[in-house]
Order: structure tokens, then C-alpha cells, then sequence
């Protein structure tokens, strides 16, 4: 079961949204480490390690969920430089936001990610999101 193990990174500036995640993961029993950054430049230092550090995040099996609406830097904008990273590319993005807007759905379908969810609006919807989220990443086979 341990290759199974997925390195998740949450990116998500609203720590309501933060709380229902970790909430999430705890009653389904969700046991990968789940690592979190509060916008998308946060986050690539995450992924990339900081002036020549090793990533704070273990470079294989990687997933990350993106909330688009962020400061600094926002989904989209996070999502542009993720895929042109030759280290970062490959690694599986689910857009996880309020934005019903298609052309943010165009968006980030166009930069290849691996689905768009809308947050649900409450917490035991949101718990059944990631209920499946789990169940798929969990039937899936990532590097």
C-alpha cells in the first residue's frame, strides 16, 4: 500500500478551505501527507526547493490542487509556470475552485490538467469530494 502514497500539495489561500481539506482527509481516512501553500509563488518554491534547497515536498509521486483565485499569484499564472518546468510538467494538477467561469475552465484545461472541480459549499459535500478524489487517485497509477 505505501506505493500508493501520494506527496499532495494544497495550494489555497482560504484557510476555512484549508480546514475542510484536512477535515476531509481525517473522515476518509486519507493517509497521504498532505502538504499546503498559500499561493502559487509559495508553491513552486515548495516544489522547486529555495536557493538550492531540496524541495520541501519529495519529488516523486506528486499531486497537487489548485484553488485559482489567489494573491500573488493565481492558478492560472501558477499553472503556466508549472508546465514550463521540465521538473514540474508532468505532475498531475486538479483545479480545485469556486470558479464556475468558463474561461477559467478553458484555461486551465488548455495547461493539461487532470480535472476541474468546483468546491462544494458545504462540508459534507465537501468530504464526499474527496472521498472520490481519493478513490481515483488511489485506482490510478502515477509515476
Amino acid at each position: 500500500m505505501s506505493n500508493k502514497i501520494l506527496n499532495i500539495l494544497l495550494v489555497e489561500d482560504d484557510e476555512v478551505d484549508v480546514m475542510n481539506v484536512q477535515r476531509s482527509f481525517k473522515r476518509n481516512n486519507v493517509v497521504n501527507p498532505l502538504y499546503i501553500a498559500g499561493n502559487g509563488l509559495e508553491a513552486l518554491d515548495m516544489l522547486r526547493g529555495v536557493d538550492g534547497a531540496q524541495p520541501a515536498i519529495p519529488e516523486e509521486r506528486r499531486l497537487i490542487l489548485l484553488d485559482l483565485n489567489m494573491p500573488k499569484m493565481n492558478g492560472i499564472e501558477f499553472l503556466r509556470e508549472v508546465r514550463k518546468d521540465p521538473k514540474l510538467q508532468k505532475i498531475p494538477v486538479v483545479v480545485l475552485t469556486t470558479s464556475d467561469e468558463d474561461r477559467d475552465k478553458v484555461a486551465a484545461y488548455e495547461l493539461n490538467v487532470a480535472g476541474y472541480i468546483l468546491k462544494p459549499v458545504t462540508l459534507t459535500s465537501f468530504i464526499e469530494t474527496m472521498a472520490a478524489l481519493n478513490h481515483y487517485w488511489m485506482l490510478s497509477e502515477l509515476p
